[in-house]
């Protein structure tokens, strides 16, 4: 496996794993209903919660890490599939999509637990009898995700990688072995001349 390779994929799963923590985190700060003090004219006052930073924290991360896979290893829909590794060709459109549908779930979870977990000060009850927190489990679920993004975005990488250079190397054989064809003289087809002499002494011995 190339260096290239090798770097980019523990950059993205470094950052994979980065998102993921700051997930986890995220879901442990988050506001929750014991959190919240109800006041007697049915005010909900909220506390400050660290979970709106860790949660855009988490979301930039992952976005970074899809951005690397994807830049380095090129969209699949605009290459040309080799013959001569369909496996490889097949696994890695799989992870492809796949980490694309992950990555989108995760990055909305992020982001959207962040923004409903932003609300601090007094906010009024929702529909006269709660007050609005956001659900456990947002937060880790796009945790989750994001660390499924990212490695199915490195196997897509390294799978699209070996696809290439088993089709190269694929090439270049068979051109060795189009040079090392050997070359057959062609014949003559001028036929050949026997003096009349030598040709009566084999007719008549």
């Amino acid at each position: 496996m190339e260096r290239r390779v090798v770097y980019l994929c523990g950059l993205a799963g470094f950052l994979g794993v980065l998102a993921a923590i700051l997930g986890f985190a995220a879901e442990a700060k988050h506001i929750r209903p014991g959190d919240v003090t109800l006041t007697d004219n049915g005010t909900c006052i909220y506390p400050r919660s660290p979970a709106l930073g860790l949660g855009l924290a988490a979301g930039i991360a992952l976005m970074i890490a899809q951005v690397i896979i994807n830049t380095a290893a090129g969209c699949i829909c605009f290459q040309k599939r080799p013959h001569a590794s369909g496996s490889n060709w097949t696994i890695a459109l799989v992870c492809f999509v796949v980490s694309w549908i992950t990555f989108i779930i995760a990055f909305l979870l992020f982001l959207a637990g962040a923004a409903l977990n932003d609300q601090h000060g007094e906010e009024n009850m929702y529909y006269g009898y709660y007050c609005f927190v956001v659900k456990s489990g947002v937060f880790s679920g796009g945790a989750v995700l994001s660390v499924a993004s990212v490695s199915l975005g490195i196997i897509y990488y390294i799978a699209l990688s070996s696809s290439k250079t088993s089709a190269t190397w694929g090439g270049h054989q068979n051109q060795g072995i189009a040079l090392a064809t050997p070359q057959v003289p062609p014949q003559s087809t001028q036929p050949a001349f026997v003096p009349e002499d030598t040709y009566n002494r084999l007719r008549y011995p």
